[in-house]
């Protein structure tokens, strides 16, 4: 080995070794961040599950006593686990974003970074969307639909709901996950648009097989009922078109950008 070799690759230690300190800081205060969230969202955990409950206390209704149980003595502690971890994330995600963010943009031109922001910002509010489509419209409508499955009156056997505190909590924890991250769709085909590998003829070719591919998705991510499954598959599908309206504008953009390029260069 030559000794200018010998001189890049002491060279290029030490970049490697910066970014590799930049990325042991961002993991270190992301996971204080969660750390800190998940303190605080155990220390409310009763609190935030009966937030979680009032989907099912609507599909109920006021004539009837709302009852959840657990049948082993560990049961709700560990839900209690599960619904702070699910707190943290959702409450740190600000953090978690930032912190992606600022070890990404120092590599970034100025123009990709001001690119980045929207759809940083863009993210959680869509997230949100989705949780909230859940927790006031899917949820509802999907807990009426298990309660009318119920048998009650003389001369029939009780068939009642009754449901467990961790069943119910992994209900309602996997559709908010799903939806939230569902609707993620427009600012994930948009950011590989800008990257060039995908575009709108393309989505538009692909619209049937992402219909069929919508609807298979709703089936295995939701409960076996018809409302939840198209209250996930229409959403979908309204958001693959909301995708290519996007990807129309992030084509146009850059086609101007080309065009100025080229009249600049005459």
């Amino acid at each position: 080995m030559s000794a200018d070799e010998q001189e890049k690759i002491e060279g290029s230690k030490a970049p490697l070794i910066e970014h590799l300190i930049e990325l042991r800081s961002r993991l270190m205060k992301t996971v204080i961040a969660v750390a800190i969230a998940f303190l605080i969202c155990f220390f409310f955990a009763t609190d935030i599950f009966n937030i979680l409950i009032l989907p099912y206390e609507e599909a109920v209704g006021e004539n009837r006593q709302v009852e959840l149980i657990f049948t082993a003595p560990q049961e709700y502690f560990f839900t209690q686990l599960k619904l702070a971890l699910f707190g943290a994330l959702f409450f740190a995600f600000p953090v978690i974003a930032g912190q992606i963010y600022m070890f990404a943009a120092p590599g970034l031109y100025k123009h990709e970074r001001d690119a980045f922001l929207p759809f940083l910002v863009a993210t959680p509010i869509l997230f949100i969307i989705g949780a909230s489509l859940v927790f006031f419209v899917i949820m509802p409508l999907a807990l009426q639909f298990f309660l009318s499955m119920e048998q009650t009156g003389p001369g029939v056997a009780q068939i009642t709901h009754l449901p467990k505190v961790s069943e119910y909590l992994g209900l309602i924890m996997t559709l908010i996950f799903a939806f939230g991250l569902v609707f993620q769709l427009p600012v994930v085909l948009t950011l590989l648009a800008r990257a060039g590998l995908v575009t709108e003829e393309g989505l538009k070719d692909k619209r049937k097989y992402a219909v069929v591919a919508t609807f298979v998705m709703a089936a295995v991510l939701t409960p076996p009922d018809p409302i939840s499954q198209l209250g996930l598959a229409v959403p979908t599908l309204l958001l693959y078109e909301l995708s290519i309206f996007s990807v129309r504008l992030v084509e146009k953009k850059r086609l101007e950008r080309e065009l100025e390029g080229e009249e600049f260069e005459s």
